[in-house]
């Protein structure tokens, strides 16, 4: 994954490793997992002191709500032209539930579109208000 000079490679495929980044496998437990990216299917189920999330081009702020975008996902299961826009709506933003859920202490949360930048710096500041 490659987000201007910023670069990780995205689930190590199988038994081999590159780099410090371990196997697949052992991603999430071993201290070279740090080295990579993760997704929903190799993150569920674990839980992390902290934990990360690049909100990636599928799910954008527009219009001061979140809209997902179906053809900015890159997920296999929901490219099938049998997946209505519901069922890829619902799906996408239950993988950004469950990974926005998995760490402890806190989550770091990135997103690469700018407007969505915005709109989540300004949730950020109106729940600050509130404090």
């Amino acid at each position: 994954m490659r987000i201007g000079d910023w670069a990780k490679p995205r689930n190590v495929k199988g038994d081999r490793a590159v780099g410090n980044a371990p196997s697949s496998a052992l991603w999430a437990t071993m201290d070279g997992g740090f080295e990579q990216v993760g997704c929903l299917y190799t993150a569920q189920g674990f839980e992390y002191d902290w934990s990360g999330v690049i909100i990636g081009p599928d799910l954008v702020a527009r219009h001061g709500r979140l809209v997902t975008v179906r053809d900015r996902n890159k997920d296999p299961q929901l490219t099938r032209r049998s997946v209505t826009d519901l069922q890829v709506e619902r799906h996408v933003r239950n993988i950004y539930k469950v990974l926005l859920t998995r760490g402890m202490a806190g989550t770091v949360i990135y997103a690469v579109d700018p407007e969505t930048q915005e709109f989540l710096a300004s949730l950020i500041e109106q729940h600050s208000q509130r404090l």
